[in-house]
This record gives C-alpha cells, structure tokens and sequence, in this order.
C-alpha cells in the first residue's frame, strides 16, 4: 500500500513462492490471503507450471502437465501484479507452452519475466510503476533441465547455469563423495548485467532465482549465496528464491534481505499423486521413489497437496521502499490448511512459524534474525531496520 512519510512516498513490494494452480476454482485457494496480497503496490509470485491446452510433454524429468491457462485470471484478481516464470518446469509442454504461459498470462493482466520466445525476451524484466516509483523484476532458473532454456532462436526461460563437482576425497572408489555446487562465471556475468542495466532505469530491482534443494528442510547448497550475492553486488535490493517446495532461511547482504526459498504458496495438484499409474510414466515412478528421496509420503487426505509436511509453514515477503531504497523487510508468516490454502496468522498465533524460519536460517548457518515490532516481524539488518545480535533470534513482541 502506497503511504507517505512526511514529502516521501513509500511502496510496498510483496512476493509468494510457488504457483500452482492445477485444481478446479483456483480462486477459492487464495481467499485467505488475497487481502494481503492486494495491500502490497506489487505483488510478485512465480507461476511453476505451463497455462496452456498443449498436450505436449517434453520434459525429461517428471513433467508437470499445463494447468488451465482461465486459472490465471485468479491470480490477478487475488492482487498479484508481477509473475516470474524461470523454472523447471515452464519447459514441460514445449515452446508452445512456454510462448502460451507468456500470452495467457499478460491478458489476464499480469505482467510476465523469465520466459519467452528467446532469451532476449526471457531476460526482460517486468516494470511496473507504484507511487512514483519503478519497480522492475528479473526471473532466472537456476536448476535446469537444460532444454527449459531458451537460446536465441528457441522458446525457454532465462537461466544461471550452475555447476557440480563431485569429490571423492578417500580411498573407497564408489563410496560417498563430497559435492560442490557453482555457477559458471559467464552465466553468473550474464545475469549481473541484467540486474546492472535494470538498476539504471528502475528505482527498485528484485530478483527470482529458482534455486536449491527440493523438498529437504533447511539445507543451502554451496551456490545458492554465492549467486544471490551476485545479484545484489549488480544492484538487486531484494532477492526471492522459491523451487524447493519447503521454506528457507534468511540472509542479509549489504542491507538486502535475501529469502532463500519462500517455499510453496498455492500448490494444488493431483498430478505428483497417481492412484492408478496416471498418464505419465515418469510421473508414476516419481511417486515411488519419492519417499526414498526425501523421507516423507504426501497426506493421503491431501492428494491435491503432494508436498513435505513441513511445507505447510510459508510466509509472504514484504519489502518496503521510498526514494532512498529499502526502507525494511518483514514476512507475514502464513499455514497451508487442510484444504490446500495459505492462510495468514497474527501475532497470536504465528510463533510456530516465526519458530521454523527461525530454525531453517540457524541450521543453514543464514545471518538473517526475526525482531517483532508491534504486529509486524522484521528482518533485522535489511533496509534501515537495526541489526539483531548475532546469537539471539528476538522474537517477542515489543510495544
């Protein structure tokens, strides 16, 4: 909500996590939340999934069928202004799903970043305008698979090319190595250029990064930071990061929150849930293997919800900005209820949440701290809000 302090406007930037829209009235999903998310002068969230009638699958790893493009019209009705769509999955239907995400998206009347029908227009940021102030977006993936990106003659989305390097530093050939993960430095390049050249013409820059470890509480991998930083040393004042399907913790950089993952938002889907081998191979052998992957088995009564238990803690990142930057940062911690819908919590009933942010950014060895104040919880350290110590984590509240 755009307010003013004394002669100075002040604009509000929101972001979600992950959207996927893939169930019937995708409205009713973001209900509780769509009042908060209209409150922001521009709310961001990245869409996971093609919007298209293609039945096209081209993905080599589990491929996500496209979800009714009419389901985006839900998102713009619920507040959101901005929709990054550099990940994994954008690729699933082919170019033309990719060049149908794109068109569905802007006659629903959002403005789109990340992909499109080459990689010139994948690397064009979203502007929008708020209260005198430009705010421009950029949305890069950062986890493959590598046909998801486009090229100069090809559909797909803008990417960081990222690296891995597998060590085996003891004499037991076959026995477990040690990983390193790292972008490549002319990727890394390229992306810094863009976030370069939007800071020239935008008074504030955000950056989306799909990134990290699916559906495994509080880990970072060793790239993450490295090129989150890269994106604010370019000139990025906030970085989102969302792909893992379970919530990140927080870091702070030169005065720019970094939220590594914000986790799911809206996710509904019986796709990653097949009762009978579904349509996709890959999808059925996704479904088995899963538990072995990562510990857990979706909610038998929440086969529209085939995440991590953990996943149903979410926030919405909010960032508030004047003339002068970043003013602060703060997430309004939210739950996935039964039925599949992040709904927000006030300070009554938010501490569970606050909690397990608190403990993925400790466990990931994160700087970022929660400090109350009033109803709000902030990001100590980010804009102009004060640091917190270094060992504590103050969450009460404070008048």
């Amino acid at each position: 909500m755009t307010t003013r302090t004394g002669d100075t406007n002040t604009v509000t930037v929101a972001a979600v996590g992950d959207l996927i829209l893939d169930e019937p009235d995708p409205a009713s999903f973001l209900e509780p939340s769509a009042a908060l998310l209209r409150a922001a002068d521009v709310t961001v969230g990245h869409v996971e999934v093609p919007h298209s009638t293609s039945t096209a699958q081209v993905s080599t790893d589990v491929p996500a069928p496209p979800a009714d493009p009419a389901a985006l019209a839900a998102l713009t009705a619920a507040g959101v202004d901005v929709v990054t769509l550099a990940g994994n999955h954008i690729f699933d239907a082919g170019e033309a799903g990719v060049t149908d995400t794109v068109a569905h998206a802007r006659a629903a009347g959002l403005v789109p970043t990340g992909a499109g029908a080459d990689l010139a227009e994948a690397r064009t940021p979203a502007v929008v305008e708020r209260g005198g102030l430009r705010v421009g977006v950029l949305s890069y993936n950062c986890v493959g698979p590598r046909e998801s990106w486009a090229t100069s003659r090809k559909a797909g989305c803008a990417y960081v090319h990222v690296l891995t390097h597998y060590e085996l530093d003891h004499a037991s050939p076959g026995g477990p190595p040690r990983v390193y993960t790292f972008a490549d430095p002319d990727s890394l390049e390229a992306m810094a250029r863009d976030v370069t050249r939007l800071r020239a013409e935008a008074d504030i820059v955000v950056v989306a990064l799909h990134k990290g470890v699916g559906h495994t509480p509080a880990v970072v991998a060793m790239y993450e930071s490295p090129v989150a930083r890269a994106a604010v040393d370019a000139g990025a004042d906030v970085v989102v990061g969302h792909h893992s399907h379970i919530l990140r913790g927080i870091e702070v950089y030169r005065g720019a929150p970094i939220f590594h993952g914000l986790g799911n938002f809206v996710t509904v889907t019986h796709a990653l849930t097949p009762t009978d081998g579904g349509d996709s191979a890959e999808r059925a052998a996704w479904a088995e293997r899963r538990k072995a992957l990562y510990g857990f088995a979706p909610d038998p009564d929440m086969p529209y919800y085939p995440f991590h238990p953990e996943s149903r803690n979410t926030v919405v990142a909010t960032c508030r900005f004047d003339a002068d930057g970043l003013v602060e940062a703060a997430i309004v911690p939210c739950r996935i209820d039964d039925a599949g819908r992040p709904v927000p919590l006030g300070p009554g009933e938010d501490a569970d949440v606050v909690g397990y942010v608190a403990d993925i950014t400790d466990r990931a060895r994160l700087n970022g701290r929660l400090v109350r104040r009033g109803d709000e919880v902030l990001v100590a350290g980010a804009g102009r809000t004060p640091a917190a110590g270094p060992f504590s984590v103050p969450t009460e509240r404070t008048p």
